[in-house]
């Protein structure tokens, strides 16, 4: 493609000005790849990009519909293994710390994201034989009986570990950029001008809640690892509560496209 060529593509009203500043980065898993004009540019990666928005509008609303029936459940389990979600204050937390560096929320809110994201690696890592047995199971249940869809239980599976593993570092990622641009951002008011370090933010929040949502859907799967998966959940909970202290307007920013003619708020 020639630089004229580039420009005219640029022009074009369907493309959304900026949606690609505020994205998740999973092109595979997005509902605007047909009006991104970086997913334009790769086009032979993804094919027919309108039908494939369509398909991963479906895939979002699924867990997005997950979500909200999943927190009260969430709770109810965590508070029979003894686990309370809403245990700890990250801004009493940050106010604890000594050292200059470490007496802040954005302090405490990367390092236990970065804490999480390897402890997701070490997870994986050590149950990797739970879906082994699952995937036996689900043949054992397709050959004996009827009454069970074995096929869909594995798709949701496969479903929820690619969104733990797409995010494990990314909420990292972004929290590391919000932190970065609200280092370097005027204390003005911004008025009509959105805040780079809200976006971010608020990707990274996110983040955090599909991952919350795919944790329930192994949950639900492995019963017997519910102590471990409600830990996650219950450090997900922590880093969504100091991102929402330190970043109080990031649910309100509206990120191009995502956003647009959307109730604001955590949209896919």
């Amino acid at each position: 493609m020639d630089k004229n060529d580039l420009k005219k593509l640029a022009k074009d009203p369907k493309y959304i000005p900026g949606i690609y500043n505020y994205c998740d980065r999973w092109c595979e898993r997005c509902s605007f790849t047909s009006r991104c004009l970086n997913c334009t540019l790769v086009r032979e990666q993804f094919g027919d990009l309108e039908k494939i928005d369509e398909l991963n509008e479906a895939f979002w609303e699924k867990f997005s519909e997950m979500l909200h029936s999943t927190l009260t459940m969430i709770k109810e389990m965590a508070k029979e293994q003894g686990i309370d979600l809403d245990s700890i204050d990250m801004e009493k937390e940050s106010n604890n710390k000594n050292n200059k560096e470490e007496n802040s929320l954005a302090y405490l809110i990367s390092h236990t994201s970065k804490n999480y994201a390897k402890s997701v690696d070490q997870w994986f890592d050590s149950n990797e034989y739970l879906f082994f047995e699952k995937e036996a199971e689900v043949n054992r249940i397709r050959i004996i009986s009827s009454q069970r869809n074995p096929i869909q239980e594995a798709e949701g599976i496969n479903d929820a570990v690619e969104i733990l593993r797409w995010y494990q570092w990314q909420i990292h990622v972004k929290l590391e950029r919000a932190i970065g641009s609200a280092s370097t951002e005027e204390p003005l008011d911004f008025g009509e001008f959105p805040k780079d370090s809200d976006g971010s933010a608020k990707v990274a929040l996110i983040g955090t809640d599909r991952s919350m949502s795919a944790w329930k859907v192994l949950l639900t799967a492995f019963p017997r690892q519910a102590e471990s998966i409600l830990s996650f959940i219950k450090i997900l909970e922590h880093i969504k509560k100091g991102l929402e202290t330190q970043f109080p307007n990031a649910t309100n920013f509206i990120r191009p496209g995502f956003d647009d003619n959307k109730e604001q708020g955590l949209s896919p």
